[in-house]
Order: structure tokens, then C-alpha cells, then sequence
């Protein structure tokens, strides 16, 4: 009897033992793996999505490039479905090329960023290549909003899902694993693709993507005590001869000669290996996501049994990340590291917070685009500490920039000033640190040149210098001048503008949008006119020297100069002209001019913007050449010149004008617009005085066009017609205008 009881009692203690085992079994600990592979590693999402919707949870997970990214927000808690919703609804072309809002930019930013299309660096006069296209700024934002709630999380394998990440010395090409410090700065190295973001400084390495090295990192998974590793690789197979066709496939097949093959050995540490069919897909093709996701989803299904049996031993549920609103951050303390040259404060000011303040991330992602749209960092990188809900401190790492010459180009077409390529200098800190000089050589069929010295001192007064000479010859009737001329000729003859003008001007913000600025201006306007049916062959309308006194204030909030769709516009110009040379009954004399414009967006891509234009005279009337003057389409009309369309260039003229328009646009696929316009107005001498502006309009035009963003700005075609006018034409534009 006693031996039974022992023998009962060892037998249950063995089969407890064994039952515990075997339940272990069944509750397997899951390792995840995800390979780079740019725009194709989108495809994860949708495998995550599909193991969510069976339950199987993951234990640990590790990625690289895109695969970091995805597995690093995954590790946050987010769904595949949540993961689904934030990655389709970013714009790629704002995240992965650094563009800064317009609105960030300072006045004088915007007007560089709209002019010139190209920029090399200047190196102890030689001309360097960018070391990419971005500096991943907008990544880095991105990430670390999306991580903030686990920012006081240093160590990785702390996360809700333990993570890691590589990178790839820049200096040995050896991996390096990343399982500590600032997630969002870990994430952003690990996807910095070479050639589209520049390498990253960390701990005293430079680092780029994680794929560079090693692009399916599964070894790093074996020491973590899992039962079952799934790994998703979306890297391309090797090309066939059909299929290289260029330098860069030549040079895809070379890289892709080693990874491969180390791929093919790390398939069997790999338990199920799942491989979606991205090949029709290239590493940038971020517009097709919804379609690279579906393809994740699809290629998950040959494992459906196997997950079904992970899932029901797991017996687990993911649960969606709960997101909280980011508009109520509170900054205890704040600290900046790596100014040398720029102070704090001018730093602060940029950022637009202080110590204290109150902000949303939005503003505060604002501020750091205004702080680099500078362009007098390279990066600032930042991490926050949390005291308490909603309550951080701020520690900023900035890194100044070395290069401070440049070289810019842009090229430009229109029917005014015809062909021309631009070639700028441009030196910052030339005398001051807050200074810049630009001198632009403009060279083709009508040459001019511009040169500025800007110093910049932000919200009090700046201080600036410009000088600037255009030329152009265009056939204008000589009555646009003064209607003496109709008892000589009445027709469109060669006509010849020169205008060098001269100004030095103070300038301050009085909000980040709204400008002041005060000026003197010497110019020199020379119109001559060529024709055998006048007096004299070659007859001088104007050659004279004014002197001016200016102000401009100006309040700028549009997103975009050439296709807004939100915004608001005013700018008005008062010019006091003081003395001509020249000009024996000269009296001083002030010209007026306004513009009001608003843009507004009915749909995501269908804008509307609405504007209102007028000038006026008080005084003098005798210097017809000072007049304002409407017909054609143009965004850098010289002299007091005004789009009309329906009608040619300087074909309406008068001392005063009130102008009224819209446009209608549609843009139909990404940066590609179609759009109508109107306008209506009325223009002659004093009719404000005489109320002729109150009447129906008697000039007025429409223009059908299509309009598509490029690098070098804007291409426009646009055929316009004026019933009133019996006239129709097409204006064709190439390019930023300058």
C-alpha cells in the first residue's frame, strides 16, 4: 500500500512535469523579422495585418531599413490596420524630400525656393555633389511624434514588443545593432537610404542603412529565446540579361549578387519565410502603397495553417494602439547642443517657443521646418524626456552647417523674355554671421542680372541692398505709352525696356506672414522704340532717372506661389517718386498699387482662388511711362505691368486700374493641373475719380490651361480668348520665373 502511494504520487509529479512541457510548446514565443527594400518593404504592413487578424502575437521583432521602420512603430504597440491608416495617408513627396512648407520659410527663403532649381555646395572653391537629396528631417519628425508616448524607453527590448534594428558603418561597412537610446533617431538611421538621406552622425560613427550591410538580419534573432522566427524578405531577385538595361540595374545586380546568396543561408535559421511578389514595384514607388500592401496581405496566405496552429496555441488578441492628440506639449526645460556659431536665442526664435510655452507637436514640427529653412543647419535632431503627462524636456542636438557657398541654377521659357538659364553665387556669413550675398547672372536671349546683400535679423529690422538690370524687346503698340503717338502710327512696332534700378531697404516681420518693409530706390527706365513709320527711326519714349521714396507691406500665408490651395495674399506697394531727371514740369507724384488674392480647396484636389488687383495715381499725370499696363500672363511682370488674359502682353494702359479674377483648378494626378480662369476689369485715367471702376467691366478674358510641377519649376500651357477683344492666343512658360 505504502509503495502504490509513492508510486501515485511520483507518477502525477512526472506527468505534471510533462503537461507543463507540453503546454509550453503550444504557447510558442514568436520572433519577427522584415528586410529593407524601400517602397516594397510597405508589403509588410500587410503581412502584419494578416497575422494580426489570425492572433499571433510576436515576441520580439528586428528589421532593417524599411523594415526597421515598420517593425519599430509595430514594436510601439501599433496594429498592422493602424500601421495601414498612417502610412496611407502621408505624403511621400513632402516626408522623403525634406520639403519645408512654404509658410515656414522666411519671406526672403520663399523667394530663393521659387526661383532656383538646382543648388551644388562650394567647397574652398571648388563645386561639390550633395551628399543626398534630403537630410531626413521630416522622417525623424515623423517618427518621433509617432513614438512619443514610449520616449522615456531607452532600452529597446523595454518596448511592448521587444525590437532592434541595424545600421552600416559608413567607414568599415560592418552591421551595426541598435537596441538602445532614441527610437525615432535608431528607426531614422536604420531607413536612410543612400543617395535620398544624408548619413547620420551617432556616438561618434557615421551611419547609414541598415541594408547597405546586411539586409535580412535574422541572426541577431537567435539568441532571444523564441520557438518560432517568421521572416518576410522583399528584396529582388537577381536580373535576367532581358532585363538590365542600364547603369543602374548593372548596378543593382552587383549588390544583389551577395545578398542573395547570403539570403539563401539565412533561410534556414528561418522557420516560416514569407516572400510577397513586389517585383513590378521599385524601392520608390510610395504611390502605389495600397497595392504593395495588398501584396503583403496575398503573400501569407500558403502559411495560413501553420499561423491558425501559432494563433490557437497563443491565444491572443492585438489590440489597437490607443492614440492620443498631440496638441498640448509643455516644455519644462529645454537644452541645445552644438551651437557654435548661433546663440539660443536666435535659435528660439526660429523654433518660435521659449521655456514654458505651451504648443502642439504640429507647431512644434512647424518650428523646427522654420529653423531649417534657414539653411543654416544640416539637422536638428531632438529627444523628449516626460516628467508627467504632456509635461517634457527638450534636449536638441543641432549641427551647423560647413557650406556656406552655393551654387544655384534655373532655366526659364516665356514670351516676354524668351529662353535663359540662370547661374547664382550665393555666400552666407560673408561679414556677419546672419548675412547673405547672391549675385544672379541670367544669360540668353534678353541677359540681366541681380544682385542682393541681405542681412537677416527676423522679427527686428533686417537690412538689404539691391541692384538689378533687365532688358527685353517686344512689339507694343507706342499708344500703351502715351496717345500722342496715334497720329503717327497705330500698330504693334519693335519696342525696346532697360531698367536699372538700385534700392537699399530695411525690412521687418511683424508676424511670421506679415511684412514691413521701408526703402529709397534710384532707376534708370530707358524705352525706345524702332520704326520706319516714325519721325525718327529709332524714337526715345523714355530715358530718365527717378528717385523714389518705398514701403511694402506685405502678408503672405499661401502654400503654394504657382498651384495654392489654401492661403490668404495681400500686398500693397507705395511708391512716393521724388525727383526725374530730365523733366522740366516734374512734379513728386505717388503710385498705388494692391493685390488680394485668397485660395481655398473644395476637394483634396480641387482648389479656387479668388483676387482682386488695383493701382492708382495721386498727382503728376504727365509720365505716361510710369503708367499701369495690362494684358498677357506672367509671375515677374516688370514696371507696373498686370496679367490679363484675352488680351497680349502690354496691350492696355492707364493711370489707374481695377482688375478682378479666378481660377479653377483640378489637379487630376499628382503635380499634373488643369485649369480655367477668368478676369474682368477696367482701366484708364482717374476712374476712381470718376467712378468708371464702378461699372461693368469693360475688358475681360478667359484662359483654359495645363500646368504640371517639376524641379525646375512650373511648365504652363495655356490658351486664352476674349470675346469682347475678338482674340485668342496660347502662353507658354517653362519654368521657376526670375
Amino acid at each position: 500500500m505504502k509503495f502504490n502511494l509513492i508510486f501515485f504520487i511520483a507518477f502525477a509529479l512526472f506527468s505534471a512535469t510533462c503537461l507543463g512541457q507540453s503546454n509550453s510548446k503550444y504557447n510558442p514565443r514568436v520572433g519577427l523579422v522584415l528586410s529593407g527594400g524601400g517602397a516594397k518593404g510597405l508589403a509588410h504592413i500587410g503581412v502584419l495585418k494578416f497575422i494580426d487578424s489570425l492572433g499571433v502575437r510576436v515576441d520580439y521583432i528586428g528589421g532593417t531599413s524599411m523594415g526597421a521602420a515598420v517593425g519599430g512603430l509595430y514594436a510601439c504597440g501599433y496594429s498592422g490596420k493602424q500601421l495601414d491608416s498612417i502610412f496611407s495617408g502621408i505624403d511621400f513627396d513632402i516626408l522623403l524630400v525634406d520639403k519645408v512648407p512654404r509658410p515656414s520659410r522666411t519671406f526672403y527663403e520663399r523667394k530663393n525656393y521659387e526661383k532656383y532649381g538646382l543648388s551644388l555646395p562650394i567647397d574652398n572653391f571648388k563645386i561639390k555633389l550633395p551628399t543626398s537629396i534630403s537630410r531626413g528631417q521630416n522622417l525623424f519628425n515623423l517618427f518621433t511624434k509617432l513614438t512619443m508616448d514610449v520616449n522615456s524607453i531607452s532600452e529597446f527590448n523595454r518596448l511592448p514588443i521587444p525590437f532592434f534594428c541595424t545600421a552600416t558603418d559608413m567607414e568599415t561597412g560592418s552591421t551595426i545593432l541598435l537596441e538602445e537610446g532614441n527610437l525615432a533617431e535608431a528607426i531614422l538611421i536604420s531607413s536612410t537610404l543612400p543617395s535620398l538621406f544624408q548619413p547620420v552622425e551617432r556616438n561618434g560613427l557615421l551611419m547609414m542603412d541598415g541594408g547597405i550591410s546586411n539586409n535580412y538580419p535574422v541572426e541577431y534573432l537567435k539568441n532571444k529565446n523564441l520557438d518560432l522566427i517568421i521572416g518576410v524578405n522583399v528584396e529582388a531577385d537577381l536580373l535576367s540579361k532581358e532585363e538590365i538595361k542600364s547603369i543602374s540595374d548593372i548596378f543593382t545586380q552587383i549588390n544583389n549578387f551577395r545578398t542573395k546568396k547570403e539570403l539563401l543561408e539565412k533561410i534556414q535559421d528561418t522557420d516560416i519565410f514569407i516572400e510577397p511578389d513586389v517585383s513590378s514595384f521599385s524601392i520608390i514607388s510610395f504611390n502605389k502603397g495600397s497595392k504593395i500592401i495588398k501584396q503583403g496581405q496575398k503573400s501569407v496566405e500558403p502559411f495560413l495553417a501553420d499561423l491558425i496552429n501559432v494563433a490557437k496555441s497563443q491565444n491572443f488578441v492585438k489590440k489597437p494602439k490607443e492614440i492620443r492628440p498631440l496638441d498640448s506639449i509643455k516644455f519644462n526645460r529645454v537644452e541645445i547642443i552644438g551651437n557654435k556659431k548661433y546663440t539660443d536665442s536666435y535659435i528660439f526664435g526660429k523654433l518660435r517657443f521659449r521655456r514654458g510655452d505651451v504648443v502642439s507637436f504640429n507647431d512644434f514640427s512647424n518650428g523646427v521646418n522654420n529653423l531649417l529653412a534657414t539653411n543654416n543647419f544640416d539637422s536638428f535632431r531632438y529627444e523628449f524626456k516626460s516628467d508627467k503627462p504632456q509635461t517634457y524636456n527638450l534636449r536638441g542636438y543641432i549641427k551647423e552647417t560647413t557650406n556656406t557657398a552655393l551654387l544655384k541654377f534655373g532655366i526659364h521659357y516665356d514670351q516676354v523674355f524668351k529662353s535663359s538659364v540662370l547661374l547664382n553665387l550665393t555666400k552666407k556669413q560673408l561679414l556677419l554671421k546672419n548675412d547673405v550675398l547672391s549675385l544672379d547672372f541670367i544669360l540668353g536671349d534678353n541677359s540681366r542680372f541681380n544682385f542682393d546683400y541681405y542681412i537677416d535679423k527676423g522679427f527686428y529690422w533686417s537690412i538689404g541692398f539691391n541692384l538689378k538690370y533687365l532688358s527685353f524687346q517686344y512689339n507694343i503698340n507706342p499708344i500703351f505709352f502715351d496717345p500722342i503717338f496715334s497720329t503717327q502710327i497705330d500698330n504693334r512696332i519693335p519696342t525696346e525696356i532697360s531698367d536699372l534700378t538700385a534700392s537699399f531697404f530695411v525690412e521687418t516681420l511683424l508676424t511670421k506672414d506679415f511684412s514691413l518693409k521701408l526703402g529709397v530706390t534710384q532707376r534708370t527706365l530707358d524705352i525706345t522704340a524702332s520704326s520706319t513709320s516714325l519721325a525718327s527711326a529709332n524714337y526715345e519714349i523714355e530715358n530718365t532717372g527717378f528717385f523714389k521714396l518705398n514701403s511694402n507691406i506685405k502678408y503672405d500665408t499661401f502654400d503654394d506661389i504657382f498651384f495654392p490651395t489654401t492661403g490668404l495674399m495681400f500686398e500693397s506697394d507705395v511708391d512716393l517718386y521724388l525727383s526725374a531727371l530730365d523733366y522740366d514740369d516734374f512734379s513728386q507724384f505717388f503710385n498705388i498699387r494692391t493685390n488680394l488674392s485668397k485660395a481655398f480647396s473644395f476637394k483634396r484636389n480641387i482648389s479656387f482662388l479668388i483676387g482682386l488687383d488695383s493701382g492708382f495715381r495721386i498727382g503728376n499725370d504727365n509720365i505716361t511711362s510710369l503708367n499701369f499696363g495690362l494684358g498677357g500672363y506672367s509671375h515677374n511682370s516688370p514696371n507696373n505691368y498686370f496679367n490679363l488674359f484675352g488680351y497680349d502682353f502690354f496691350s492696355l494702359s492707364g493711370n489707374s486700374f481695377i482688375k478682378a479674377n479666378f481660377v479653377a483648378d483640378y489637379e487630376f494626378t499628382k503635380r499634373h493641373h488643369l485649369n480655367f480662369s477668368g478676369n474682368f476689369s477696367n482701366i484708364g485715367n482717374n476712374i476712381f475719380l470718376s467712378g468708371d471702376w464702378l461699372k461693368i467691366p469693360t475688358y475681360n478674358g478667359y484662359s483654359l490651361g495645363y500646368g504640371l510641377e517639376t524641379l525646375f519649376g512650373p511648365i504652363e500651357l495655356k490658351y486664352h480668348w476674349s470675346v469682347k477683344n475678338n482674340f485668342n492666343g496660347f502662353f507658354i512658360n517653362l519654368g521657376y520665373w526670375f
